[in-house]
């Protein structure tokens, strides 16, 4: 492989990359906003409390079975 030709794969790799880089730029664009930190927390802990209600539940079958 000649000079040339290693400098022309690598330029037309470089542009391949570009042309890549600009689908994902114009796709994360046209994602919608993520949900707010505050949202987001707020979600977790209801997420975390139903999900320690129904161990608590659990917890109780299990005594009542013993």
């Amino acid at each position: 492989m000649t000079e040339e030709s290693a400098e022309t794969r690598i330029i037309m790799a470089i542009g391949r990359i570009e042309r890549a880089l600009a689908r994902v730029e114009t796709a994360t664009a046209a994602r919608p906003a993520a949900s707010q930190p505050s949202d987001l927390a707020r979600k977790h802990e209801a997420l975390r409390a139903e999900t320690r209600q129904a161990i608590g539940q659990i917890d109780d079958l299990l005594k009542g079975l013993g």
